[in-house]
Order: structure tokens, then sequence, then C-alpha cells
């Protein structure tokens, strides 16, 4: 298959390619079938978006960002669930529980490309469309809890943008939880750098040196906890427990960041 993608959608063949590579390893620390038959479909030479550094960061933040949703999930099990910028990732047949409404969200171009390999499923629901527009949340219609989730995302977007959606999502739900990657300040910019990234057009426009500066763009949310992708990856290398030693080098990497809203 031939994609035609945009450079910030490409980068989605990111995590895609390091997710399969993870699961045919023989001790593989997530599992993502989907992904090992998308690529395999695909037939693309991958290599470029696997290099160590990416292939550390998303394995790490999977397991971050699974194990914080199935926290929430055992006290909310019915909840609304959110995939913003969802790409090609099967999160929802890790975490699914029978019980969760789903909902993925990306830009039409993705989607196209999503609905060769994900059929249309009970409780699961595609949104074509961009995150910064208002569209997409007249499409859910939800009481229960909702569970928003902005994975690789918030750094292809400028502070006035990041602002917009958070405002958009704090007006349409009266309770919900954010579960986002952030981005230090310092990498914003700084794309030419990255071991993967780089290797497409997309550029990282923005980045913060913690949560707190979300909650300043945003009153209506308040800052639960925050985590370094170091946590997961000092206990699978040694240059992963390197970074989380030197603490110079820890705040360079991404971190995962829970937020709650308050009305």
């Amino acid at each position: 298959m031939s994609l035609k993608l945009g450079d910030i959608q490409e980068t989605m063949l990111i995590p895609l390619s390091i997710k399969a590579s993870e699961t045919m390893r023989t001790n593989a620390r997530i599992k993502d079938d989907k992904a090992v038959d998308i690529i395999k479909s695909l037939g693309a030479n991958t290599e470029r978006y696997d290099k160590f550094m990416s292939h550390e960061g998303v394995i790490a933040r999977t397991i971050l960002i699974d194990g914080e949703l199935n926290s929430y999930l055992k006290s909310y099990p019915k909840a609304t669930c959110i995939n913003l910028g969802c790409g090609l990732d099967d999160r929802f047949s890790r975490v699914d529980n029978g019980k969760i409404t789903w909902y993925d969200v990306d830009l039409p171009d993705v989607i196209e490309v999503r609905k060769n390999f994900f059929a249309s499923k009970e409780r699961v629901s595609m949104i074509a469309g961009s995150v910064l527009s208002d569209d997409w949340l007249t499409q859910i219609k939800t009481e229960e809890k909702v569970i928003i989730i902005g994975e690789g995302l918030l750094m292809y977007f400028e502070e006035k943008e990041v602002q917009h959606l958070l405002t958009s999502i704090s007006k349409k739900f009266s309770n919900f939880v954010l579960i986002a990657e952030l981005m230090p300040a310092f990498t914003a910019n700084n794309e030419r750098y990255h071991d993967t990234v780089r290797q497409t057009k997309a550029q990282f426009k923005w980045g913060v040196d913690s949560g707190k500066e979300l909650v300043k763009l945003c009153p209506y949310i308040r800052l639960v906890k925050e985590n370094s992708f170091n946590v997961i990856m000092k206990q699978y290398s040694v240059r992963g427990w390197l970074f989380a030693l030197l603490p110079k080098i820890n705040k360079m990497n991404n971190r995962l960041a829970t937020f709650i809203s308050v009305m």
C-alpha cells in the first residue's frame, strides 16, 4: 500500500514501527500484534523510524499511558475514552474491559489509512477531523466520565493552539481526565536533533518544563501528577539509567502528565 500522508501524519509510522519491532522481540515489554500486521501489510522499510532513543521513549510512554488509563478504568469502568491524534494506535485492544466507549480521532488522511486496518466494532468509533476544530467534540455524546489521551500530539501545536484545545475540551466536558505527553521547552524547534522525527518534515512547535504551565493556559484543569519517561527507561537500559541519574539530562526527556477538570 502506498501512503500519502502530511508531514505530521507521517510521524505515526514511528510508534507503529517501534511497537511492531518490540512485539517481535523474545522478551517484549509490550505486545501489539496489530502493529506487526500493519507493518507487514505495508511492506515498508521502517528502519529509519526505529532508533534506540525513540524506541525506548515510545515503549516507556506506552507502558505509562496504558498503566495510567487502566488505573482510572478501575474507578470508572464505563468511561468514555477519546484518543486524540490516534494514528494507527491499537490501545483499545490492550485496555478494553468490555464496558468502555472509545473514540479514535485524527486527520482525514490518517483515518482513511486507519480504516484499511481497523474494522468498525461495537463501542469504538473513528472521527475524521482536526482536533483543533471543535467539530469532533459535537460527535461525542456521553454522560460518563471522559478520559482523553494526547500521545505524541501537543508538541506539534503552537501554544495558542494548545490553549484553544484545552479550553474547548473544558467547555464540552464537565468531568474529564486528560493524560498527555509533554515535551520539554528545550526540545521545541529542535526536531533536527531527534533521532527519528528528523527523518520526517514534521516540526516540534511547543514544549513546557512543567505541567503547571498548562494550568496557566487553562484554569479549568488541575495537574495531578507528572512522570518522566525515564521512570520506565531506567529499568531497561544503561543509557536510560544514566539519563535518570543526571538531573540536566533527565529534564530533557518527555513526560507523561495527568490532569483533571475543575469547574
